[in-house]
C-alpha cells in the first residue's frame, strides 16, 4: 500500500467517525424532542381532552378515530 492510500484510508476513517458521531448527536437530539413534545401532547390530552374513566390510550385512539372519520367527510 503507497504512503498515498494510507492517507486517503486515514483521512475516510477519520470523516467516518465524525460522520458517525454527528449522526449519533442527531438522533439523540430528535430522541429527546420527540420524547418531550409525546410529553406535552399527553399532558394536553389528560387535562383537556379525556373523557371522564377513559385512560390515556383510550383516549388517543378515540381521538385518532374522531380525527379520522372527519377527515373523509
Amino acid at each position: 500500500m503507497s504512503t498515498f492510500e494510507k492517507i486517503e484510508n486515514a483521512v475516510v476513517e477519520g470523516y467516518k467517525k465524525i460522520e458517525d458521531g454527528v449522526v449519533d448527536g442527531y438522533k439523540k437530539i430528535e430522541e429527546g424532542v420527540v420524547g418531550k413534545f409525546e410529553d406535552i401532547t399527553d399532558s394536553f390530552i389528560e387535562k383537556h381532552l379525556m373523557k371522564e374513566g377513559e385512560t390515556l390510550e383510550e383516549a388517543k385512539e378515540r381521538i385518532a378515530k374522531e380525527t379520522a372519520e372527519r377527515s373523509t367527510k
